[in-house]
């Protein structure tokens, strides 16, 4: 008698598919994952700004006792404008990532609204000479909204942090000229390079060692805002770790609040020291946090303060590319490796990386090299003044949306004992005064003739 034939069950069609895709480049990504879109859609509307397709972004004016001056009829059109332009184009990244495009379009105006309020509060004449400003306005307004009414799922969805502000750093790109940069050649580097990776290291060694604080995270986002650029760098860097949402919220607080004590401290204590304006700038340059902090901060100490300070701090904020690459690495292949483990693939950092590093560096050397001797400088400047224009939007639009998704118990949890306050003065503390070491050594004529 012979044995019956064991019947062989087919093979699932999802793994047969998986054999047969091995060895093909998976290309989904580019259009699947928000990272990737953050980099299209930047170029998207630097290339409509090239073309003219976008060439006048609206802006609130500035009021000083009646609000409605500075919403004039043309300018509500234009944010009517904007508003329906914006929505429509960001609605594309978020159904291409798996979201529901016509519930986030629900809540886009009210995202909208709010970063208008924001953009209104921050434009009245007191308060910008407190230096407060919109972004402040607008994680405020988030927050409020969060944490007494609470974010309905409905406006939730508008909230995608993370598209408007990596999008907004590919346009932050675009505005780090190299001609710029290398006007200042070493000393600029002198400033910024040499001090940021010594202030960040210690401050994470501060904090971890010395202050043991367990949340590595905040340790990271913290160090990174106080040691680079603020806000910007805090949110780069907390994507390369993956940080969450309440302790880059957490770093970005610190960080605005510090920034106008700062803005106004620094080019004050360098009149009282008589740096001038070289050394001054340089100063403010590599410490205060925030771009346009900067220039107003270097402008209270003169215009060659204010053209150092802003070149200083354009050098600084190439290091947000070279910080989030540097993490994705540190995290992956020892923060987060359990001890025995393999050491990760380069796939696995890879998967890591931030990719709107890749569109803020591409945007960057497209500006440097490529455009000016093609366009022209004069149409380059009007391209830049567009897309920083957008980039502002984009900023405030993150900003709500980091309130709308922030739990401010949580972010009182994570400064329970007051470890992240102390670690962010004693890192600025360190951060002025390395900087103006380097500062004095390289600006003063001492020791190099001056640069300009």
């Amino acid at each position: 008698m012979e044995p019956e034939s064991v019947p062989v069950a087919p093979r699932p069609a999802a793994t047969l598919g998986a054999r047969a895709a091995r060895g093909r480049v998976d290309w989904s990504p580019l259009y699947r994952r928000e990272d990737w879109w953050a980099v299209w859609l930047g170029f998207g509307i630097i290339a409509a700004a090239t073309v003219g397709l976008v060439s006048r972004v609206p802006r609130v004016g500035r009021w000083s006792s009646n609000p409605l001056a500075a919403l004039p009829g043309e300018t509500l059109g234009g944010l009517a404008v904007l508003l329906m332009a914006l929505g429509l184009y960001t609605a594309v990244a978020v159904a291409s990532t798996g979201g529901r495009a016509r519930t986030y379009l629900l809540g886009f105006p009210v995202v909208f609204g709010l970063a208008t309020l924001a953009y209104l509060v921050g434009s009245q004449e007191t308060v910008r000479h407190l230096g407060l400003s919109p972004v402040l306005w607008a994680l405020a307004l988030g927050l409020l909204i969060s944490n007494t009414a609470g974010t309905p799922a409905w406006l939730g969805a508008a909230a995608r942090t993370e598209l408007f502000i990596k999008t907004g750093l590919v346009l932050l790109g675009a505005g780090i000229l190299f001609d710029r940069v290398l006007a200042l050649g070493f000393y600029g580097l002198g400033v910024t390079w040499l001090v940021v990776p010594v202030v960040f290291g210690l401050m994470y060694y501060f904090g971890t060692r010395v202050l043991r604080m367990e949340n590595r995270g905040l340790v990271c986002t913290i160090s990174a805002a106080t040691s680079v650029c603020g806000v910007s760098a805090a949110i780069a860097t907390g994507a390369a770790i993956r940080a969450r949402k309440e302790e880059i919220s957490y770093a970005i607080s610190l960080s605005l609040l510090f920034t106008v004590l700062m803005m106004v401290g620094i080019p004050a204590a360098a009149r009282a020291m008589g740096l001038g304006e070289l050394v001054g700038g340089a100063w403010i340059g590599g410490t205060v946090d925030s771009t346009g902090a900067v220039i107003a901060s270097g402008a209270l100490l003169g215009r060659r303060a204010m053209e150092v300070a802003a070149v200083v701090k354009m050098v600084q904020n190439m290091l947000i590319g070279v910080m989030a690459f540097a993490l994705a690495v540190v995290w992956v292949t020892r923060v987060e490796r359990e001890p025995g483990a393999p050491v990760p693939s380069a796939g696995e950092v890879w998967a890591r990386f931030p990719k709107f590093v890749l569109g803020f560096v591409a945007a960057s050397a497209l500006f440097s090299f490529i455009c000016p001797p093609i366009l022209g400088e004069p149409a380059v400047a009007r391209v830049l003044a567009t897309t920083e224009a957008v980039q502002g939007w984009l900023f405030a639009l993150a900003f709500v949306s980091i309130g709308l998704e922030s739990d401010v118990r949580e972010m009182l949890r994570l400064g329970r004992g007051g470890k992240p306050v102390v670690l962010y003065v004693v890192g600025s503390l360190l951060d002025l005064a390395l900087t103006l070491a380097a500062a004095w050594v390289l600006f003063s004529g001492r020791f190099f003739p001056p640069p300009l």
